[in-house]
């Protein structure tokens, strides 16, 4: 069974503060902020390839450049070619 993911709100992201280790905050659907220990943060989408199935990630943008709604938007737009098994890198 799947484990449902709460999404992020936009308080949660930007008081997510920095660790020793960079960790990763999920949004659901593929979508991370991950906070490195220097305290940027960056959105990451975790996908399967459409032709061998192994996973990847695409870097979208760095918070707060790329706001949540944006990473959302873009998320979004490669989920679609994804479903039309056109690959995005």
């Amino acid at each position: 069974m799947a484990k449902i993911t709460k999404p992020l709100t936009n308080t949660e992201v930007k008081q997510a503060k920095a660790r020793d280790k960079e960790y990763n905050l999920s949004d659901g659907d593929g979508l991370q902020l991950r906070v490195k220990p220097s305290g940027s943060k960056l959105w990451l989408f975790n996908y399967q390839r459409p032709i061998n199935k192994k996973k990847a990630n695409l870097s979208l943008g760095k918070y707060p450049a790329l706001s949540l709604a944006d990473a959302r938007k873009l998320r979004e737009q490669a989920r679609s070619l994804l479903a039309n098994d056109i690959s995005i890198i």
